[in-house]
């Protein structure tokens, strides 16, 4: 399975957020390289995972390998296990373009400091 098989399977409102989000991802990301990664998309940085798009019934997770190093200031990316951070979308009104662009920025200078 391809991530845009993985994507084109969700139903319409997680398809359609999830989908945004993977452009978002790709357009601050250029140097990343994406794949199906324990069973949903991740894109990695210098070989290492960066962050991830994974759905569930009624969301779609972005999550952060280091998204606790990101200091997000904004209070919308949960803390979860060791370093990551993740944030659920239900509908494409719940993506922040800029502050996910900031966050997918952070995720990258953090790779190059690794």
């Amino acid at each position: 399975m391809t991530i845009t098989d993985y994507l084109a399977a969700l139903p319409a409102p997680l398809r359609e957020t999830a989908e945004k989000t993977r452009e978002l991802i790709d357009a601050a990301l250029p140097e990343s390289t994406s794949r199906m990664y324990h069973g949903h998309p991740v894109w990695f940085l210098g070989g290492e995972p960066a962050c991830l798009l994974k759905a569930y019934k009624n969301y779609v997770t972005f999550g952060f390998w280091h998204g606790q190093d990101l200091g997000d200031t904004s209070g919308r990316l949960a803390p979860g296990a060791r370093r990551m951070a993740s944030v659920k979308l239900a509908t494409p009104a719940d993506i922040d373009t800029d502050l996910f662009a900031t966050w997918l920025r952070g995720a990258a200078g953090v790779a190059n400091r690794s």
